[in-house]
Formats: structure tokens, sequence, C-alpha cells
């Protein structure tokens, strides 16, 4: 630790109190920075602590359902006082069993209300709160561990024990293990009732010190990115960065109700954007969280909606397409009079919002028929899919295409796309169901308490450029990491977030690639892949993943994937096609049924129905969609499997890992540049 830990003991008005700092960043444990408060209204909220957050809940709703979650098909609750009494006493269990200020507290599980008392217990205790996700191998839970300086390590149970258990010996500060789920797995490891139990026997004083020591512009939190361009890096939050953070997401959501939402919880909180809505924005209105069951994203997710109906969703595109797809095959077995009435309802459904967009007052009979669509048809669907009271519908983490959000708003449900960073608290640009302030394909306009422009650099486009922030929202620095710090914050306190972004003339944001994805071929030309690959997709609906080749090669080639079925289980992908995929092999005349399949098809019918389909489809992107020539698709490629996390192509957010996958498929790759590689595009 810092100087600063032995001058910090002059300074006993925590928990709220504001160190001396002399910087916007830092990246020191115990550093300080300065908070960037300044008269205009967004960014002049007096700063407040963790421990005064939910403290002030506990003593305006103290019998208001905090927290649920079902146990033996039985919902358990926490309310407020209890959620905020259960905190402290984790936090006085924590510093007894020897947590010292500014060392971490790993909390390795899925979302629970253990997860969420074990984050504030450690805040409250002057440690630094570490989620990992629960796919992370031993040895990244050990790069985490030690990074942190973690002395205490909390996991759900036996088999995440284990991995902790396997690198033990390489981290000297650990001092306690605790298991929240089941009988602990190996001596010495804790309960969480036994855990308890130690903070229940201590004093208040106990914790009241290290609260007095506590400030709002130190670290409190440690959010690890996904280790896509290199290993996991900490992102150190402030409390403040928290606090604030939580009211800005109600200010800019002024439709939401103080003791009044209910959240569902299962996206995973080691992401910072499932912290702010479960933890932070729950808190500052008082909301409800649910927790979903730990198969929430292999199947079971429908059924907590459907029961808890919440007011608040957040999901990354994957998310929403598996609902898409799962609709689409429930339409496709329902009668034709059914489905003209869909249509019609969808129709209009869709046709409201558009008119709420463009500004234009609907006629009467659109009123009408937009009603009866709602009254016979839409309303039903929203509360089959438990999104009846939603008034929050958000997307982000990653592109979502025209087609799902069409198709969400045509079922009176829009959903929002966002853009922010973890590096920028998740905020930057927001789009709203208001006239002027949505459009289909922008991340929305940027918000009031963020100040953002764009950077050209090198190579990039005639009104493009880096998107780059200033604000209250940005983080303090990466953990130890100077030079990375450094990069990515300017001294002017500017952070360059590797995304390359543009502005329209109604100040739309629009996001057209990252400067560390941009494929720049052989001849100079700077591509951005998403946009092509989203693309190439809308020509082929049965393709799961489009993933652009080309980097400083002479033409651009794609592998590609075929929507299949996932073990429930593993999360790892089946090789059999998805029913709406099999459905479209039938309709040109092929009985296939799994990936294999396929792939022997296309091999030894290179011109045969499904090669042609696919051609087809790369041969519509080249003529209607490929700005230039050098964006045109030469030469494809069809995988034997799709993608998943467990098989290493997709990282914790679901994001692409496209490090790894060049190397994976180094050897596809090569092919489709050697001489006389095999299905070029007829150009």
């Amino acid at each position: 630790m810092g100087d600063l830990e032995a001058a910090s003991e002059e300074f006993r008005n925590g928990p709220d109190q504001i160190l001396p700092a002399v910087s916007n960043k830092t990246t020191a444990a115990d550093g300080a920075v300065q908070l960037f408060i300044t008269d205009e209204e967004a960014i002049a909220e007096p700063p407040f602590s963790v421990y005064t957050m939910l403290k002030r809940k506990a003593e305006e709703y103290p019998q208001h359902p905090a927290l649920a979650v079902k146990k033996g098909g039985v919902w358990r609750y926490w309310t407020y006082k209890q959620y905020f009494e259960e905190s402290k006493t984790v936090a006085k269990a924590f510093i007894r069993l020897g947590l010292e200020r500014f060392h971490g507290v790993c909390i390795m599980g899925f979302n629970s209300p253990e997860w969420l008392i074990a984050n504030f217990g450690a805040i409250y205790a002057g440690g630094i709160a570490a989620g990992v996700y629960t796919t992370n191998s031993a040895e990244a839970c050990r790069h985490l561990a030690l990074n942190c300086q973690a002395q205490i390590i909390l996991v759900e149970n036996q088999e995440l024990l284990n991995k902790f258990l396997a690198v033990k010996r390489f981290l000297p500060h650990i001092k306690a293990l605790i298991q929240w789920e089941g009988i602990p797995g190996a001596p010495g490891v804790l309960s969480w009732a036994e855990l308890l139990a130690v903070g229940m026997a201590e004093p208040d004083t106990l914790l009241q010190d290290r609260l007095s020591l506590s400030a709002v512009n130190q670290c409190c939190t440690l959010i690890y990115t996904s280790g896509t361009t290199g290993p996991p890096k900490g992102v150190m939050c402030s409390q403040d960065h928290l606090t604030w953070g939580g009211v800005q997401y109600q200010v800019n959501e002024s439709n939401l109700k103080t003791a009044h939402e209910v959240v569902v919880s299962y996206l995973p909180l080691s992401h910072l954007a499932a912290q702010m809505l479960d933890i932070y924005l729950a808190c500052t209105l008082a909301a409800t969280v649910f927790f979903a069951q730990p198969d929430a994203l292999k199947g079971s997710l429908l059924e907590t909606l459907v029961e808890v109906q919440p007011s608040c969703v957040l999901a990354v595109p994957r998310v929403w397409e598996k609902i898409y797809e799962k609709m689409q095959e429930a339409a496709s077995a329902v009668g034709t009079v059914k489905k003209s009435l869909s249509s019609w309802a969808r129709h209009h459904g869709l046709n409201y919002y558009t008119a709420l967009y463009e500004g234009r007052s609907l006629t009467r009979y659109e009123k009408t028929a937009n009603a009866l669509a709602k009254k016979l048809v839409l309303n039903k669907v929203k509360y089959a899919l438990g999104l009846s009271r939603t008034k929050f519908l958000c997307s982000g983490g990653a592109p979502i295409s025209k087609e799902i959000l069409e198709y969400f708003t045509s079922l009176d449900l829009p959903i929002m796309e966002g853009y922010g960073l973890s590096e920028s608290l998740s905020i930057c640009s927001m789009s709203y169901v208001e006239p002027g302030k949505f459009k289909f394909g922008s991340v929305g306009k940027i918000l009031a308490q963020t100040t953002a422009k764009l950077q050209t650099y090198e190579g990039c486009k005639r009104g493009e450029g880096e998107i780059c922030m200033k604000g209250r929202n940005i983080f303090m620095g990466y953990l130890g990491l100077p030079d990375e710090t450094n990069a990515t914050i300017d001294d002017e306190g500017w952070l360059h977030s590797g995304d390359i972004g543009s502005l329209d003339d109604d100040g739309f944001l629009y996001i057209t690639g990252r400067i560390k994805e941009l494929v720049i071929t052989a001849g100079g030309e700077n591509i951005p892949p998403v946009l092509i690959e989203n693309a190439v997709k809308k020509h082929l609906p049965f393709i799961n993943y489009a993933v652009l080749i080309g980097d400083k090669r002479r033409y651009l080639s794609m592998l590609l994937t075929l929507k299949s079925e996932c073990d429930e289980n593993t999360g790892e992908p089946l090789p059999v096609l998805t029913p709406a995929c099999q459905a479209i092999m039938k309709d040109i005349g092929l009985q296939i049924r799994t990936t294999h399949e396929a792939l022997a098809e296309v091999t030894a019918n290179p011109r045969g129905a499904l090669a042609e389909l696919i051609q087809r489809g790369i041969e519509r992107y080249n003529e209607e969609d490929a700005v230039s020539n050098a964006q045109r698709i030469h030469k494809w490629t069809l995988l034997p499997q799709d993608f998943s996390l467990p098989t290493g192509e997709l990282n914790n957010t679901l994001k692409l890992k496209r490090r790894f996958l060049m190397e994976k498929y180094k050897d596809v790759i090569d092919s489709m540049y050697s001489l006389g590689g095999e299905l070029s595009s007829k150009l």
C-alpha cells in the first residue's frame, strides 16, 4: 500500500468524506482521485458512500422487500432493514477474519442475496469487492486474487471452491474461505451461517472504526475486463462512482418510481452493467430484486420472468435473439387465422412507435387498431413473455440487429439501446421511447451527465472518430497498471474508448467499429467487421455467427456457423440444428438435421442447394450493402459447430474472442487464401 494508507489515519470523518487528491486517476488500491463535480445539474449531486446509500433506504423503507430468492419452490424475502443489517454483520465478520483495508474480497457464484450482501459487507469493511466469473479457470482465479491481494474468498458451491483450492498455495494473502451454499467442501472453509455467527459476536464499534476512515473517492469495487485482448484488467470504481451512477440511472429513467419497481437478477454480477441495475439502481429506487435460478440462461429465465413480471429488464443481444428465435418457432406452428391476426397486431404495434419516432399523429383508425391489437394479441404475448409490466427494456454489450429491435417493438416492447464501457460506468448515450430520442441502429444521444467527443485517428472515415468521454462516470484506473491506465485516460481526463463512432445531424450516436478489431487489408483499407457481419446475417437468417477475415490479406473472407441447439447443462453447442434452421433446409429440398450433415453437404456439393443458398446471401450483401469493392466478401467457409463460451470462442459477456478464433481456425483461414481455395464467390 502507498503513503496514503498511513496518512488516511488523520481523516476520520467517513464514510462520506472526500480525501485530498491531485489527480483524476490512480492505479494504487489505496489511491484517491479528484471527483469531477461542477455546477451543472447532472454532475452536481453531492457525493455519498455506499454505506449511506443502503442505510437511507433501510431507514426510509425498513419493511419493504429488497431481495427475494426461491428455495424449495418458496420465495424467501429480505426487507431493506434486514438487507442493511446483514451487510453490516458480514462486514464485521470480514474484519474479524483478518480483512485489511484495500484488500480484495473475491465473490464467485450465481446471483443471490449472499452475493449482494457480501458485496456491501466487503465495501463497509474497507475492502475491495471483486466479482469473479463462474466460468473462470483456476488459473484465472489465481490471477484475479493476486491482482487485488484478496484476503477473503466467497464461493457458491463445492465446484467453485475447488478452483480456488487448486491454486490456494500461490495466494499468500488469503485469510478465509466461505462457501454460502451447502456444507463446506474442505476443512477450515466457513459456511454462510458460520460467517454470520462470527459477525454477530462482534461489537458495532469494530465496523464504525473502519467506516470512519472510509472515503467516497477511493476504490471500493473492481470490475475485471473479459480478457478478450489480454489478461483481465481490474477496473477501479470509487464509492462515488457507483452511488452517483445509481442516481443518474434513476434520473434518466424518470418514469421509475421509488419502492415500486421489480428487477430480475440473472446477468453475471461480475459485469458492471448488471451491478448498476441489480445493486445500485435497485437500491436507489428501493426496488425488489428477484433472483433467477442458476440455469436461467439455459432455459428457466422465462419461468421467472412470467412469475415475477419485472418492470426493468437488461439483456445482452443474445438473450433477445433467443427469445426471438423461440417466438419464431412458435409462430410457425400456429394456424393461418392466428398467424394473420398476429401479423395484423404486430403491424399496428410497430406503426404506433414509428409514428412516435417520426413525430406524426396517428389517425383515428390507427389509434383504434392499435388499442384493439393490444387487447386481442399484444398484451397476451407480453404477459406470456413475463414482460407485461416493463417500463424499461435495454440491450447492451454488443450490437443488436434492426430485425430484432423492430420485432420486439411490434409487440409493444421497444428495446432501447445504450452505449458505455465498464470504464465509463456503462454510461455515455441512451435511446428513449420519446419523440426525437430514438432511431433504429443508433445507441441514442449523449447523456446530459456525460461529455463526449469524436477524436479523429489515422485511417478513419470522414465524420468518424474514436469515442472519448469525460466526466464523473469515468473510472479511477486499472489496478496496478499505470501504462494501460495512461493509455486509456489522458492527462486532461478524457477516456479513450477504442470504439469508432459517428454522429448524425440530429445528434444520434452510431457505433461503427472498434479500433483494435479493425480489419486492415493488404491494400490499406480500414474495415469495421461488426457492421459487415450483421449485414451478412440479415441475408442469411439461419447463420448464427459470421466472422469477417481479411487482416493483412488481399481480400475479405468469412467464417460461418449454423444455428444449433446447446446443451442445457454445459452450454456447449450441440450438432443438432434448431427447428427453424431445419425448416429452412427442408425448404430447399434437404433433409439435414445436424451441423455435420450440413458441412458434409457443402463439402460434397460445392454448387449444391445449401452452398448456393449461402452464396446467394453473400452476393446480396455484396450488391446491396458493401460500400466499396474492398468490403466485398470473396470466400466463405462453413464451420462444423457453433460458437459458445465453454468452447472458448466467446468471452464472459458473450462477445467474440477474435484472437482465439484466428488461432483456432488458422488452417481453415489459410486455406481460403491459398491458390485454388474452395467456395469462391461469383465475382
